[in-house]
């Protein structure tokens, strides 16, 4: 894959920063003993924009923050600790019952008992992002980016963010950058605005040099024909992905690759842990057939496999390389309380694939 050379940024990513609230040793929300709460600054897309400011790459984000508010400067203060810059409009919060930052209220599960997941997004100030709050042609055309990542999960939040998310989108390949859409469809988001999103989806999809999600989210987002999904075990519905890819292409030829991560789960603190990639400029197939991984906390496990991904891909690594890597970056990110991975350097991530977990003096 081609991309643009010299850039100020190696990634940008939009988003609608929050907080994630996460009750202490795997408790549930609501249970006696569990009033501890770890607090987290999250977003998918800034999670998958770690992995490359982690190990280096400039990587950039494009937000909005209430104005005044203490969890907004909680959320910067999080941002830089990763290595990220960001910009975006400072928002008045407009009185107690105005504008906020969402929370997610998740534990983690444990054992036999699944996590559970409740968001809470009414007042949500990324919602009202718009092309209009950024300079898109200084962005793309002066400071210059080789990626830009956006997630289903950000352009569906709203119209304005779903007309954002287009316009980036076109902006950047006239630019030259490659444009990475993870589908990533959330059915309660979709909830009566299936043929608004599908049409926005599509063109967005349509820009794509690279394509994530599973079999069911390009077949729910698109209806693109592909298998059902009910009953098969993890290694056939990596086939059946596979399998699919083609569709996929007919439906979107601008895509140069497509990949997706798929899991078993044998109990909250053990997966099965798979990925597939399809790179089409070499016409290839690349897999990485199920291995168990260890999990403290699954949630951004996906973020952390796609940031890898990119982080590979812009290291001008060959796919089934970054397929690799990004499988490894994906595992790491489950084995952290963020919702995203913290990688020292590349050599931890290369020690995760390998399954060398000694001690490093």
């Amino acid at each position: 894959m081609h991309l643009k050379q010299n850039c100020k940024y190696a990634l940008v990513v939009p988003t609608s920063m929050g907080v994630r609230l996460t009750p202490a040793g795997g408790q549930p929300f609501g249970a006696v003993g569990g009033e501890a709460l770890f607090i987290h600054a999250t977003s998918a897309e800034s999670n998958v924009a770690s992995i490359a400011a982690y190990l280096g790459m400039p990587a950039h984000v494009l937000t909005a923050f209430v104005k005044g508010s203490p969890v907004a400067a909680f959320i910067k203060r999080d941002l830089r600790a990763r290595g990220l810059t960001f910009e975006g409009p400072e928002i008045d919060q407009g009185g107690p019952w105005g504008y906020r930052h969402q929370f997610n209220l998740a534990d983690s599960g444990f054992g036999a008992r699944g996590p559970r997941v409740h968001n809470d997004r009414a007042g949500e100030v990324g919602r009202i992002m718009n092309p209009s709050m950024f300079d898109l042609d200084r962005l793309f055309d002066r400071d210059g980016v080789g990626i830009v990542h956006m997630s289903g999960l950000f352009a569906a939040l709203s119209p304005s963010t779903g007309e954002l998310c287009l316009e980036i989108a076109r902006r950047a390949k006239a630019a030259g950058t490659a444009v990475s859409f993870d589908v990533n469809h959330r059915a309660s988001f979709w909830k009566d605005r299936e043929e608004e999103l599908r049409k926005t989806f599509t063109a967005i999809a349509s820009e794509a040099d690279i394509l994530i999600g599973n079999e069911e989210d390009f077949q729910l987002a698109f209806g693109i024909s592909g298998p059902e999904a009910g009953g098969r075990n993890i290694e056939e519905k990596l086939s059946a992905f596979a399998a699919m890819t083609g569709a996929i292409k007919d439906a979107f030829p601008k895509a140069e690759v497509i990949a997706t991560t798929l899991r078993e789960v044998i109990d909250v603190g053990t997966h099965l842990w798979g990925a597939v990639l399809r790179d089409f400029g070499k016409g290839e197939l690349y897999k990485v057939e199920p291995r168990r991984i260890s999990v403290l906390d699954r949630i951004g496990g996906g973020d952390g496999f796609v940031g890898g991904l990119l982080y590979g891909l812009l290291r001008g690594w060959e796919s089934e390389r970054a397929l690799q890597f990004a499988w490894a970056t994906g595992a790491m990110a489950t084995t952290f309380y963020t919702d995203y991975a913290q990688p020292s350097d590349e050599e931890q991530v290369w020690g995760i694939w390998e399954g060398n977990a000694r001690v490093k003096r």
